[in-house]
């Protein structure tokens, strides 16, 4: 997978719990993120496919798991 983008997506995973964390109050310890990078996009818009922002955009997301406790 390629280095920068999996970088990328970690920072944005540490971003997201930071924003929960202090906006939404909720406790660091209940909280885990993972980063995937380019390795679980939602279309085909990797490095190198020509793709419009928007298509880029779709793959720029955090998706939540809920569990019960």
């Amino acid at each position: 997978p390629d280095a920068y983008n999996m970088s990328l997506s970690q920072r944005r995973n540490v971003s997201t719990i930071r924003y929960i964390v202090d906006q939404g109050g909720i406790s660091m310890s209940r909280l885990t993120g993972r980063g995937y990078g380019e390795t679980q996009l939602t279309n085909a818009c990797g490095n190198g496919i020509e793709c419009t922002e928007e298509e880029h955009q779709l793959n720029r997301r955090s998706e939540f798991i809920i569990v019960a406790k």
